[in-house]
């Protein structure tokens, strides 16, 4: 039986503004297919009837009607015109909520935080609000991108990155006090590529990597995925406890020891230039490579000691990225290295992922050379300082007190009062739509269950504020 094309009534005032045309067709399609007024299998009204019914010049619906098959709500058949696609199975409630029974193991927090829904707080992750990026250099980066040659749009980029961004890179690490010219520099899509391909350059399965008690929770993520023996190294104001350093390199002959540079996540502890010096010499005797991840560099109010500047990257591979000050959605990293490491990394590189991604290097550099973004960078500092002072105060008349006031940073390392389980509060809390980071997934011992890392920046709605407590008056239960 021949299906009949169904008219579409014109909104004559919506169809005529420029630049929202195509998006009207594309809307008053979807709205008759939610109504059911068009349904599965039905044809749609011919391209020329449907320009001529909405006033619009038939190019417009073409457009509209090719961005609906791309998103799979119309399909085209050749010579017989444009069809409602058949219905897709609707999402269960299970699909789109939160996995309240998931393990709280190292992926949980990640996991949770990339899913969440709109609405959701979350305090737990380890990024900014969007809104406290800088949007419009971002746009006018992007806008800048838009204008580049075929080939910077289209091509395959140098594995090892884009030149005048590791030329830029090169003079920001200078300014730390690390000695690194633009070829010892290679780009990565994130931080977390940069660690990975360390790891694969650097260590076999079973070879054991050390790192601090607590840690950043993805570099446990890293480490398990690529079958090293992990040993945890209790972590204090000043850096990690350095005669545990030495008794755990003494007895383990690790490969690796894997830290933060700056600002440690998710402490926010600073390492001192004592420990600084007395754990390279450890490192040194013991012929250990160190990995130093410097990701949150940019929001130090005052610059800490860099192994790598120490070192002059002999002995110390530095990594880091953009996502915590500039975008997470611009996927760029890179690796600071020795110069007879450069070559194996970009081979590992292209066996992995091939090329680099320029549109992002692109987009990050131009927002870089933006005269703005210092001052975006200023601005941020300020703005944590104050969610810290803020957010930390909050805690502690419920009780949580952070474990160090840090220097700089948006990470408030904090112990619950005694006997709160952080693992408990953290699964009770998603039920709720918040979103906590449980101290037991960054401890490699398992001994941070009464600990909890906070977000100043993602805690200051009063929903968190107001769930805790009501969450720890109940675990506390009556006085008296």
């Amino acid at each position: 039986m021949p299906h009949h094309p169904i008219q579409i009534e014109a909104d004559a005032a919506t169809a005529t503004r420029a630049g929202t045309r195509i998006a009207d067709v594309m809307q008053a399609i979807r709205g008759r297919i939610a109504a059911r007024s068009l349904t599965p299998g039905e044809k749609l009204p011919s391209i020329r009837a449907l320009a001529a019914s909405m006033q619009l010049s038939t190019s417009t619906v073409v457009e509209a009607y090719e961005r609906l098959c791309a998103e799979g709500v119309i399909r085209s058949r050749p010579g017989s015109g444009f069809f409602v696609a058949g219905a897709l199975a609707p999402l269960s409630m299970a699909e789109i909520g939160p996995r309240l029974d998931r393990a709280v193991d190292p992926f949980w927090v990640s996991r949770q935080a990339l899913q969440a829904q709109d609405g959701m707080l979350t305090p737990g992750c380890g990024w900014l609000p969007p809104h406290w990026l800088p949007q419009e250099a971002l746009r006018r980066g992007l806008r800048e991108l838009a204008r580049a040659d075929d080939a910077a749009l289209a091509d395959y980029a140098s594995p090892q990155g884009l030149p005048a961004l590791r030329q830029w890179l090169a003079r920001r690490l200078a300014e730390r006090g690390v000695e690194a010219s633009a070829d010892q520099l290679l780009l990565t899509d994130s931080g977390t590529q940069a660690i990975d391909l360390v790891c694969r350059f650097l260590i076999d399965p079973g070879d054991t990597v050390l790192v601090d008690d607590p840690c950043y929770f993805n570099f446990l993520a890293v480490l398990r995925a690529h079958r090293a023996r992990i040993v945890g190294i209790p972590h204090t104001p000043t850096g990690p406890d350095v005669e545990h350093f030495a008794r755990a390199v003494a007895e383990h002959a690790p490969r690796l020891y894997l830290t933060n540079a700056a600002i440690h996540n998710p402490t926010g502890a600073t390492l001192s230039p004592v420990t600084a010096h007395r754990i390279l010499k450890i490192a040194d005797e013991a012929r250990l490579t160190i990995v130093e991840d410097e990701v949150f560099a940019d929001l130090e109010t005052e610059p800490a000691p860099r192994l790598a500047a120490f070192d002059g990257l002999q002995r110390v591979v530095q990594v880091g990225s953009f996502s915590k000050t500039l975008s997470a959605a611009a996927r760029v990293g890179f690796v600071a290295v020795r110069r007879d490491w450069v070559e194996g990394l970009v081979d590992l590189k292209i066996a992995t992922s091939f090329g680099s991604g320029h549109l992002s290097s692109a987009l990050v550099l131009n927002v870089l050379r933006d005269g703005h973004y210092r001052k975006h960078v200023e601005g941020l500092r300020v703005r944590l300082a104050r969610a810290m002072l803020e957010v930390g105060s909050r805690l502690q008349e419920l009780g949580i007190e952070p474990w160090l006031q840090p220097k700089a940073g948006l990470f408030l390392w904090c112990r619950l009062p005694p006997g709160t389980d952080a693992a408990a509060l953290s699964q009770a809390a998603l039920a709720q739509g918040i979103i906590l980071a449980p101290g037991n997934v960054f401890s490699p011992s398992q001994s941070a269950h009464e600990f909890m890392r906070f977000n100043a920046a993602q805690s200051l709605d009063d929903r968190l504020f107001n769930f805790l407590r009501k969450a720890l008056g109940s675990a506390r239960g009556p006085a008296g």
